[in-house]
């Protein structure tokens, strides 16, 4: 073990001389993944300019609630829907919001300055006080907020009057998808990183071979098998780091994994994936040039249909079926299950068995390739 710890330890010291190796390995996956952060949205949250999508039950049915409803419909993206749909679509996610019209908002609209006021349940995630807050807001300005200053006492009651009585109704939402776009880029920025590590260990092992490198560590007392796998051990440690620092920028932009246990999993599985893809690029050629010209015509696309590119939830289904037979897509889906998917380590089984099964079949057909090289 000691040859291939002390093989790894000098691949590690001399991998800073390759400046272009260490820039697509550490530095270009954080680039891409704060830009494709920005893109998608990820910093800016919800467009400001973009109506809200509000759930509405109009319990009311009267013509002074559909125009009271119209009024809103410049402001707010309204659907309309029973009470239970209303709130399982806040409690999803699907609607920021639900308004539920009471009965009588209509006969309380031929009154002014007296008897009940006209009222409504908003039924909003306590959590978005900011939305809350702007729907009350037009809520009261399409009420006549103009009067709220002129109130008198309720002939029924003894209340004061209001122009609108709103009633608020706290709905928790589940917490099921991405909490912002860097959920869904942080694992497109490691897919890169692994990408890089590959391609930079896979070409040095090329060039050792090319430059009679191999040569002078074989006629040492060293077995073929401690001479690659100190490579692949160095290879391993490096995306370890990879991961581990784009981890370390991603909490900067918010992302919170929902266990760092099952992210730790499927950060161990894709590194044994790739460290296999590694051992098979060098294997592809010759040369360098070879090697690499290979290695990204195979890489390319299983990155394109593993969504590494483009996510998977916007492409067509029938590339998300082709899609799962690219590793990149199952280690996103692995990364995403320790991000915000919250798998079980039953869930987690799947993915990450796939990783490590395709990483030991491409490191046998590598190494049994670079032997008969």
């Amino acid at each position: 073990m000691k040859p291939i710890i002390a093989l790894a330890v000098k691949d590690l010291r001399l991998m800073p001389r390759n400046k272009g190796g260490m820039f697509f390995t550490f530095a270009w996956p954080i680039v891409l993944m704060v830009l494709f952060g920005f893109a998608f949205g990820g910093a800016g949250g919800d467009d400001p300019a973009a109506k809200l999508r509000v759930a509405i039950v109009d319990d009311d049915q009267t013509e002074a609630s559909r125009t009271f409803l119209s009024g809103l419909e410049p402001a707010l993206d309204m659907t309309a829907m029973s009470r239970a749909e209303a709130e399982a679509a806040v409690r999803l996610g699907r609607r920021a919001a639900f308004l539920v019209i009471k009965p009588g908002f209509g006969d309380a609209s031929t009154r002014f300055l007296s008897g009940p006021s006209k009222e409504v349940e908003l039924g909003v995630d306590p959590v978005r006080q900011a939305e809350a807050g702007m729907i009350q807001g037009l809520l009261m300005k399409q009420a006549g907020a103009a009067i709220l200053t002129h109130f008198t006492t309720s002939d029924a009651g003894g209340e004061p009057w209001q122009p609108i009585k709103i009633t608020s109704t706290p709905v928790s939402r589940a917490r099921m998808g991405p909490n912002n776009a860097f959920d869904i880029t942080f694992p497109q920025g490691i897919v890169w990183g692994l990408i890089g590590c590959v391609m930079t260990f896979g070409i040095s092992l090329v060039t050792e071979r090319t430059h009679g490198t191999l040569v002078r560590l074989r006629m040492a007392p060293l077995t073929r098998a401690q001479i690659l796998g100190g490579k692949a051990l160095a290879c391993f440690v490096t995306i370890m780091i990879v991961e581990v620092i784009l981890l370390a920028v991603a909490f900067g932009f918010g992302v919170r994994p929902s266990s760092m246990a099952m992210l730790a999993l499927a950060g161990v599985s894709a590194a044994v994936c790739f460290v296999g893809f590694m051992m098979l690029v060098a294997s592809l050629g010759k040369t360098e040039q070879t090697a690499s010209g290979a290695g990204w015509a195979i890489l390319m696309p299983l990155s394109m249909l593993g969504g590494a590119m483009v996510p998977q939830f916007v492409m067509p289904p029938w590339m998300q079926t082709v899609g799962m037979i690219s590793p990149i897509r199952w280690v996103i889906l692995a990364i995403e299950g320790g991000i915000w998917r919250q798998f079980t380590l039953s869930e987690m089984v799947l993915p990450c068995a796939i990783l490590v099964s395709v990483g030991v079949a491409c490191f046998a057909a590598g190494t049994r390739g670079l032997r008969e090289a």
